[in-house]
């Protein structure tokens, strides 16, 4: 049994034993956190934690590691609940069009974008894709990533589809971390189906979603459900058909424009719903009372210069905020959790407390680890970062830019 006993914590964050599975409103502010601390792991599963006053005769303190934690924060680790991990090339030719006066949209209709992914994707084979993937995971994880979602979506063919959820499934067997798989054939239409839309929805529904369920390929649902993309229509079949297989759902939605997708979403049992860089007063209706959690992707904002999400706004509406990543490789090429929670800072006016819950808790109600992720509380099995020393919390996102997690322990 592999046992880790990390003593002197300057401060054990999001610790105690009847944390709520969310916090909303108001109670994003609050962020306990133990002080002069020690915390104790058996195989990952957290046994014991509380002052280092009290530490000595809680358990056999033999045979393990110790990890002297002096001046440095442990906190339970990111929980990154909207990812594209899997791709197969970085697009930054894309990057200089959009310093040249592009926009996300403008390069999508002539052939960019997702469909640019799609094309490099489906030229590769599984093992490259899963080992850049896995290199890729590695990386996240000194971040301190420490539970991730990927979807599919980069495929847009039955074949291609199912090879990026096969690779998922891999990554989830073998990359030491919590992964939950999400299917996202509806991320574009396929060029051969622009003209076709139900015929490529039929594809999804009779050929690639009983594939899926035969082989336990994916947890999650999501569509695009945008302007140019799949409409509120579209997408309500869609995940009907998915949820008929097994499969909850998460949404992409309001990233551009107002649609009513969140209202659909939320009336078909979405668990989340992702991007929100647009809101009207009907999608704060249909999200109160809800057991849909709104999720942010500041990066992708930042990169795209496109509005930043209205965290602010959905607190004063007591509705819980979750934050990710968005990693993809089009919008947003960097999967590093400390700078979005700078960015919720920055630009989205969050206080640390709020962006620092919206990252754990609530990032792993989104990806249904509220069970095993997000705080710090025995018998849960969520990885811990330690952080290099610091002065506070509210360092890591003031230093934007910084790497201050010395150590994700798992």
């Amino acid at each position: 049994m592999a046992k880790i006993l990390i003593k002197n914590i300057k401060g054990l964050v999001q610790c105690g034993e009847e944390l709520p599975a969310i916090r909303k409103g108001k109670e994003m502010s609050e962020l306990p956190i133990l002080e002069n601390a020690f915390l104790a792991l058996e195989d990952g599963v957290i046994v014991a934690y509380g002052s280092m006053d009290e530490w000595e005769g809680i358990s056999d303190w033999t045979d393990l590691e110790v990890i002297d934690a002096d001046g440095c924060f442990v906190l339970p680790a990111f929980c990154d609940s909207h990812t594209h991990t899997v791709f197969a090339k970085s697009r930054e030719e894309e990057f200089v069009d959009r310093i040249k006066g592009l926009s996300y949209e403008e390069i999508a209709l002539k052939g960019g974008g997702i469909l640019n992914s799609a094309r490099k994707l489906q030229e590769m084979s599984e093992e490259d894709l899963y080992q850049d993937a896995l290199a890729r995971i590695d990386r996240l994880k000194s971040y301190g990533t420490g539970a991730l979602e990927i979807k599919s979506g980069y495929g847009l063919t039955v074949e291609a589809e199912l090879k990026m959820l096969r690779v998922i499934k891999r990554l989830k067997e073998n990359a030491g971390i919590a992964i939950k798989a999400t299917f996202l054939g509806a991320h574009a239409f396929p060029p051969e189906y622009k003209e076709d839309h139900q015929g490529y929805v039929d594809l999804i529904i009779n050929e690639m979603l009983p594939v899926i369920e035969k082989e336990g390929l994916a947890d999650y649902i999501d569509v695009f459900c945008e302007r140019n993309y799949f409409s509120v229509d579209e997408m309500a079949e869609i995940l009907a058909a998915g949820i008929s297989r097994g499969l909850t759902p998460k949404v992409h939605v309001n990233q551009f424009s107002v649609l009513g997708g969140i209202e659909k979403a939320v009336q078909l049992g979405a668990l989340s719903v992702d991007h929100l860089e647009e809101l009207d007063d009907k999608d704060i209706e249909a999200l109160k009372g809800s057991k849909t959690m709104p999720t942010v992707l500041p990066s992708c904002s930042h990169f795209l210069s496109i509005p930043y999400g209205d965290a602010r706004r959905l607190m004063q509406n007591d509705l819980p905020v979750a934050l990710a990543s968005d990693f993809n490789p089009g919008s947003t090429p960097s999967g590093n959790l400390s700078f979005v929670w700078s960015l919720a800072c920055i630009k989205m006016k969050m206080t640390p407390e709020e962006a620092l819950n919206a990252l754990t808790i609530n990032g792993a109600y989104a990806m249904g680890l509220s069970d095993t992720h997000g705080t710090i509380t025995v018998g849960k099995k969520t990885p811990v970062i330690i952080t290099k020393p610091i002065p506070n919390l509210a360092y890591i996102p003031y230093s934007f830019g910084d790497q201050l997690v010395d150590r994700l322990v798992n």
